[in-house]
């Protein structure tokens, strides 16, 4: 049976770059957001359904992000039909991945949103990746399009970086990519 380690962090944090850390090393990982992509793009089982809750948010048989994103700014609303559409898709996108890893010692679920979408009940562990606030706002905003509103906006949709460490089982520290490296090293060795 394998070990499921949730992986979370706001925005910013260095979740991505932790996940790629986790891969060197051998494991296997699922990533929440290429999720949502492969859902959204043309072909992709969230297509039909959320086109028919949002119409004009499709742009050549995919979900138009950008579209989408104005749709809901001007509903908030919206993001419970969205989720509502979305999150049973992207469960079962991720149950097909850890049946499929069923021999590795340790599968990882990288999951931006895992504590206010209540995943951490599925997980034998969670890591939370974490940078200091200067720099979480610095690397944020350093993203092409990005803007202050943006992100004070994806920030009111995420538990703050507090409360997720005090939840978590480990914190990977990300401020330098050789403190990361250690912490997820240590990680692995105390599952394994």
């Amino acid at each position: 049976m394998s070990f499921l380690l949730g992986l979370t962090g706001g925005i910013g944090m260095g979740k991505s770059t932790a996940s790629q850390m986790f891969r060197d090393l051998g494991h296997p990982v699922w990533d929440a957001d290429a999720a949502v992509h492969r859902l959204y793009a043309p072909g992709g089982a969230a297509v039909a359904p959320v086109a028919a809750a949002f119409p004009g948010v499709l742009r050549d048989g995919a979900v138009d992000r950008g579209l989408l994103k104005a749709r809901l700014a001007a509903d908030p609303a919206g993001f419970a039909r969205l989720e509502g559409i979305v999150h049973p898709l992207v469960a079962a996108d991720r149950a097909e991945f850890v049946a499929a890893q069923a021999g590795a010692p340790l599968v990882v679920l990288d999951i931006p949103l895992l504590f206010e979408g209540g995943s951490q009940a599925g997980m034998d562990g969670v890591a939370v990746v974490s940078a200091p606030a200067a720099v979480q706002r610095a690397r944020v905003l350093a993203r092409p399009g990005m803007t202050e509103a943006d992100f004070q906006m994806i920030l009111s949709r995420q538990m703050p970086d507090a409360d997720k460490r005090a939840r978590a089982d480990w914190v990977i520290p990300s401020d330098t990519v050789e403190g990361a490296r250690a912490a997820i090293v240590d990680i692995c060795a105390a599952i394994m």
